[in-house]
């Protein structure tokens, strides 16, 4: 059997348009654009970092271009018009509601290992409190819950209470929901029946077996070309069950096994796959953003080194403490330290550095891209500091513009 093969630039295209950057871009951004976007993305991963932006804010920003963020409150509350829910999809993320079956097999193993980082001990008397309250209550954080107890430190810094250990068990099981977050982002808990669509509740359970196929088929959708251990990371699978995944989604003809330039372990195409000659792409990219997530992949398809540094000593980054990078065609073209200062209206960018083999202009488009990504903040001045190769350039187009 003769194995089909792509070139770097050819998979690099591929998986740009399975993250939807061919997509044509709506005049107007509404619940479909957000619908079509997650459905690229698969899961919207969260983090609490907000130097810049929250981490599931920006894929559909990169996306989408400037848009309401309610149009993303819109779509993770209620019950019957919920389209997405948090859970331990990546992370931490959300994840369409559709998908909550097909965890099953995840609820089942955090339950069977009490807990998803370590063991929580048992007890009953604290679970059966905290379901009473909730069910009495409606939506409440844990700190609303909590009973008194005092919070530790032995959790990789995190002070976690008693309470909020046992309810963070409670909803990787699924015996309660996430319902939201304040606006301290702090989350809300509640009874999954009223968070989750009644038609998702009523879902037969699919075996383990098609779970693991569900998953993998939506994470080959979302990669368009994969290898078995990029597709078993999209959504925190082991890879021996991603493999026998693939396999039998090559039998169905769902996966085509391929190579890839450079690649040194079988790829896999999806079926439905574009193969775009071109990406007119122009736009930043959160360092939680699927593109980039996982770095052995971004060195395969970009050659781009990517190292997130909010936890080195300052003295030590590299490149700086929140550094996103520069999307221009279907190549990472830089990358550039920003930070927004709401307090003044500005966004910083203390630092912007070219790749090797950045294309003539760069500091134009990319001074272009900061001007829209400040409009969508809220922010009204773009602000170039000291560190970095593209500085010099930055600065003047940023100044020009």
């Amino acid at each position: 059997m003769t194995t089909s093969s792509l070139s770097r630039a050819q998979a690099r295209r591929v998986a740009l348009a399975a993250q939807g950057f061919c997509d044509p871009v709506h005049e107007r951004t509404t619940m479909r654009t957000l619908a079509r976007t997650v459905g690229r993305t698969g899961v919207l991963q969260v983090d609490s970092v907000n130097v810049l932006q929250r981490a599931h804010y920006m894929p559909l920003y990169s996306r989408m271009g400037p848009y309401d963020t309610d149009l993303l409150h819109r779509a993770a509350r209620g019950r019957e018009q919920r389209r997405l829910v948090e859970y331990w999809a990546h992370v931490q993320a959300f994840m369409p509601v559709e998908l909550w079956p097909a965890m099953a097999h995840r609820r089942d193993h955090y339950r069977a290992r009490r807990g998803k980082w370590s063991f929580v001990a048992e007890d009953d008397a604290l679970e059966e409190r905290l379901l009473a309250e909730l069910a009495d209550r409606g939506a409440s954080t844990s700190r609303a819950l909590d009973d008194g107890l005092p919070v530790t430190k032995d959790h990789w810094g995190w002070n976690w209470s008693r309470t909020r250990r046992v309810l963070d068990y409670l909803y990787t099981v699924g015996d309660v929901a996430i319902a939201g977050r304040n606006s301290q982002f702090e989350v809300l808990y509640d009874l999954p029946e009223r968070v989750l669509p009644s038609a998702v509740l009523a879902t037969a359970t699919p075996s383990v077996e098609e779970q693991h196929r569900i998953l993998v088929e939506r994470a080959a959708a979302s990669y368009g070309v994969a290898t078995a251990r990029d597709l078993a990371d999209y959504y925190r699978m082991a890879v021996a069950p991603t493999q026998r995944a693939v396999d039998a989604l090559v039998e169905d003809d769902v996966l085509e096994q391929v190579t890839v330039e450079g690649w040194t372990r079988p790829a896999y195409l999806y079926r439905e796959a574009r193969r775009p000659r071109r990406v007119p792409a122009r736009t930043l990219l959160s360092p939680f953003d699927p593109v980039v997530w996982e770095r052995d992949r971004s060195e395969r398809l970009f050659d781009f080194h990517y190292r997130i540094e909010i936890y080195v000593p300052a003295d030590q980054r590299v490149h700086g403490y929140y550094v996103l990078p520069f999307l221009l065609g279907d190549e990472l073209v830089a990358r550039v330290d920003l930070k927004a200062d709401r307090a003044t209206g500005r966004l910083l960018v203390p630092g912007a550095f070219a790749e090797d083999g950045a294309p003539d202009g760069v500091g134009a488009e990319l001074a272009a891209e900061l001007w829209r990504l400040a409009g969508g903040l809220g922010l009204d001045q773009v602000v170039v500091g000291e560190r970095g190769d593209l500085v010099p350039e930055l600065s003047a187009a940023v100044a020009a513009s």
